[in-house]
């Protein structure tokens, strides 16, 4: 039996590399036609013609099911914003107020955004993925339980004035609605060339902050609030 050759490894290596450059190409293909068309809408099929793949079932090849394409296409920003996100929990220390809590939810997203550069598909995909019932649980997955923000969620939560429970939970909802639609919204605005508000993702974040802690201070209606408004 002949051992293994310098070129047996070398042709691992290139089939290897090939691999992951056709694993990158469907990821970033399918990223802008879910972000584009929604995820139900684009079968692999779709995909995989569209990434120039000759085999139809490159998609199941690579990556197994949908739920598991988009899952890694999830993962592949969420770890450049969960190091974001670290950085800026590092340089903010321990003395902070609910503006600081809030641009650590908001800039690592807007920064990473910002360095991937016009256009993006992100912001659409996860706006897409987060109103598909069947699919909505792997975006909390990849987000919303990372170390870094669950931190920043209890560190939130203890710089506000006491809230009860359910307008904490209704407020948590929305906060998770005005990011996720502000982000896709702009960049939707930005693949098309129409204008947006403000000028670059930096400013758009500080805009984003200013709504979000605005929400989380507004009054809370009581019962004799609403008997005061009855005519």
């Amino acid at each position: 039996m002949t051992g293994r050759t310098a070129g047996d490894d070398a042709g691992r290596t290139l089939r290897a590399e090939r691999a992951l450059t056709t694993r990158e190409l469907i990821m970033t293909v399918a990223e802008r036609l879910f972000a584009e068309h929604g995820v139900l809408a684009v079968s692999n099929r779709q995909v995989s013609e569209a990434a120039g793949q000759g085999n139809n079932t490159a998609v199941g090849y690579h990556f197994g099911t949908k739920a598991d394409l988009v899952r890694a296409i999830a993962r592949k920003h969420s770890a450049p914003i969960e190091e974001n996100r670290q950085r800026m929990l590092a340089r903010i220390g321990h003395h902070v107020d609910i503006r600081d809590w809030i641009a650590c939810l908001v800039r690592p997203v807007t920064d990473h955004l910002a360095e991937v550069g016009s256009p993006t598909w992100h912001g659409r995909f996860a706006a897409q993925v987060m109103t598909d019932p069947s699919l909505r649980s792997i975006m909390i997955e990849e987000y919303v339980s990372s170390p870094s923000l669950r931190r920043i969620m209890d560190g939130l939560h203890g710089s506000l004035p006491e809230l009860p429970a359910d307008v904490r939970a209704e407020r948590t909802d929305m906060s998770r609605q005005l990011l996720v639609h502000t982000f896709a919204e702009r960049e939707r605005a930005l693949a098309d060339g129409t204008p947006t508000p403000r000028p670059s993702w930096h400013d758009a974040a500080n805009g984003l902050i200013d709504a979000l802690v605005g929400l989380w201070l507004a009054p809370v209606t009581t019962r004799r609030d609403e008997e005061r408004e009855q005519p």
